[in-house]
Parts: C-alpha cells; structure tokens; sequence
C-alpha cells in the first residue's frame, strides 16, 4: 500500500516543482547587497530501497506535502527540497558508504541550511560528525538512539560528545529518545502480563542501545530478562537461540532492532519454538514489510506480536495533525498513512521555522532558531526542543497486525522513564 515510487529525475523533479534550479554547490542566493539569503537548500537522507522503503518513502511524501503547502518558501526565503537516498540496492537497507556521501554532499553546498535525516540511528551516527562540523543543523524523524544527543543508560563511551566535533550542538529530533521507548516496551509486557522475557537485539547503535533500556527497565518493573542476545543478522535462522528460550521457561520475547536485520526470521523461530509467548518489537520493526505475511511474518505470528512507535491514532491528535491525515489522504490516495508520513511532514515543518524564525538562512542563525523551540504547535502536538536537541514529547502507540496493516491499540504511558 505505501510502494510508491519515488520520482528522481532531473532537476524538476529533485526540488518537487515548488523552485526553481539554483542553488547548487554554488552557494545560496544572495541579496546584491551581501544581506540575508534568498534561497536555500534542504535536503533529507533516507533508505529509499530495502524493507525501510514504505516508511521512508512516507517520509518523504510528508515532507513534500509540507513544502508545497509552504508554497515552497520559509518567509520570505525561498527553499529548495533535494531528497538523497541512503542506502544501495545490494545492502537493501542504509550504509557508511551512501550515508556519509550523502552527508557530504550536503556539507558541500553552500545553500545548504537544513538536513533532514538520518532515518536509522546508527546512519546518523555516520553523517552527524561531518554535517556538525559544516555547522549544519540536522532534524531526524525517527532516530531514538540515547546516545545521539545524551550519554544517559543505553549509552556507549565516548557518546554524545564524539558525534560533535565542533563543540556545539546541531542535531535535533522529534521522536522521544529510547528510554521512554525501553520504558514503553517493559511497561505494555508487564501489562501484558509478561513474567520472563528473551530480550535480542541486532548489535546495531539503535538496537544494541535500546536493548539496554528495555533491560533496565524490565527489571526495573519486576519481569525477570533471562538474557540480552546479540544476533547475527545474517544466519539462516534463530532456532538454537529459541530452543535455549524454550528451556529457560520465558513467555515472551522482545527483539530491538530493525526488519532489515532478519527480524521476521528472528519472530518466526521463536513463535514456532514458543507457542505460547506474546511477542514484541519497537519501532525499528514498525513498517508494512515487517507486517507483510508475504515478506514479513505469517498472520498466525503477526496476530501475537505488538510494536511501539511514537504515532498515536489519528483521532488522538490535535486539530492540525488530523486535518494533516485529511491533506495527506486527499494528496496521495492514502487512507490509511505509514506512521512516518507526519514525523516525516513534522520535520520538513519544523526545518521551515527554524529557517523563517532565523530570518536570514544562514547556517548558524538557523541552528539557533531549531535550539530555540518553544512549545511548537505543530501536527504531534505542541513540545519543545531541549538543549541536548529532544523533544518534550513522550507518549508512545502500541501497535497490533490485522491483515498486514499496523493497526492502532492504545496508547502507552511508560513507566520509570526520564
């Protein structure tokens, strides 16, 4: 439902028809008399192939909606949209490679005053070193990674500190970092009545990191973790790991990390080994391949699985974030939007502000107008920005499979986070 195609040739149609060509790596539109910018660039970095390709592409799709609704403008300043793919054909999935080329691409073009991306944590642990060090101010959608922007549980040594190599922050996000998503996690399984949990994780910077959030806070609420397994996202299959399960008594199983890293092979195995375990995933998982019974898992697995993502039910949201579902709806023939579509429309929105509030489009005004968000009313509601770059938001969806959709459950107010 969400494979579209997204259109990539020539000029036209890299800035979506709301600019004109310009701006290239020959530096932004100047007024004659040296003043503020006219015209700047923004540029996103998203895995447009692989099992991410729907949630990327509603990315997109959302963050094209926003601009054309800008008319193409922030202010006064004209803004020119150039949407980059982060990952290759072979890998299926993101890559150093594509990443940090993509990355500086963008910190080579003088127009350039806003990054939108990376889509995986562990991306943005690429192209943050060298977009920082080009003082470019960077929005993700979706990276929940701890130690992105704090060096809170879940992270590792040397984070955040060594994704800033200027000494200053530049980096943002709009979804709530993963202790409130292990939080979330810990809190639907006790709910669930979980009582002894196989925790995995796919040895990812987001996967590795969220795992221990989830283990921290499991035990911190009473379940019982009996093991944090790293996987190879490359065996065959999980079967000797769901086996060692089976033998350690545990009635559910939580997997941290992304579909592209073997997560049906991972939930099939241990469904069949498990009979009756609940099982879980995060937002890494949240996406309509992982929910396909064609590519992703089988109904009779799908039907005991539950992910978090922090999108709520469309009726949960304030006015604008419903009539954005209306507008996407109308735009893209869509009923039923991937989760991302508005994450990736919030962004593309926020980066819009910043550049109008900043007045000029330079790059450093730009990142102090990000900093200096404020109790946004955006289309999730109105949040802030802090100083280490998260959101104020903190409310989490638990998700259920019906007929490969993802399909709203509750909303999930997790337990013990900070």
């Amino acid at each position: 439902m969400f494979n579209r195609t997204i259109a990539a040739a020539g000029c036209a149609a890299a800035i979506l028809g709301v600019t004109s060509c310009g701006g290239g790596g020959s530096g932004g539109e100047k007024a004659p008399s040296g003043g503020p910018a006219k015209a700047v660039t923004i540029y996103s970095s998203y895995p447009l192939q692989g099992a991410g390709r729907a949630q990327s592409e509603a990315a997109v799709n959302g963050a094209k909606l926003a601009i054309a609704q800008a008319h193409g403008k922030a202010g006064s300043i004209k803004v020119t949209y150039k949407p980059l793919d982060d990952s290759t054909a072979q890998a299926a999935n993101w890559t150093p490679e594509a990443t940090s080329a993509n990355a500086r691409k963008a910190a080579q073009d003088k127009s350039t005053a806003v990054y939108l991306g990376e889509f995986n944590s562990g991306a943005t642990a690429v192209s943050l070193p060298i977009l920082n060090e080009a003082g470019i101010a960077q929005i993700s959608p979706s990276n929940t990674a701890v130690g992105l922007t704090t060096d809170e549980p879940g992270a590792t040594p040397g984070e955040p500190d060594k994704y800033y190599p200027s000494g200053t922050r530049t980096y943002a996000r709009i979804v709530p970092k993963d202790t409130i998503q292990g939080a979330a996690l810990a809190t639907l399984m006790k709910q669930d009545g979980c009582m002894k949990v196989q925790l995995l994780n796919d040895k990812e910077v987001y996967g590795a990191g969220l795992a221990r959030n989830i283990e921290a806070s499991a035990k911190a609420q009473g379940l019982t973790v009996t093991s944090n397994e790293a996987i190879d996202k490359n065996a065959p299959n999980y079967r000797s790991l769901a086996q060692k399960s089976k033998t350690a008594g545990d009635d559910c199983m939580v997997f941290s990390g992304i579909t592209a890293n073997n997560a049906a092979q991972v939930f099939k195995d241990f469904a069949a080994a498990l009979p009756a375990a609940k099982l879980y995933g995060p937002d890494g998982v949240a996406d309509t391949t992982f929910a396909s019974p064609k590519d992703g898992l089988p109904a009779a697995v799908a039907a005991r699985t539950k992910v978090t993502i922090a999108t709520l039910s469309p009726d949960q949201y304030p006015p604008e974030g419903r009539k954005f579902f209306d507008d996407y709806t109308k735009r893209y023939g869509e009923k039923n939007p991937d989760p991302y579509a508005i994450y990736g429309y919030e962004a593309m929105e926020l980066a819009l502000d910043a550049i109008k509030r900043s007045k000029t489009g330079e790059r450093p005004a730009v990142i102090k107008a990000l900093f200096a968000t404020k109790d946004r009313q955006s289309v999730l509601g109105a949040y802030s920005i802090d100083k280490n770059g998260d959101t104020s938001l903190s409310d989490y969806g638990v998700y259920s499979i019906k007929n490969g959709t993802l399909v709203f459950d509750q909303t999930i107010k997790a337990q013990g986070a900070h």
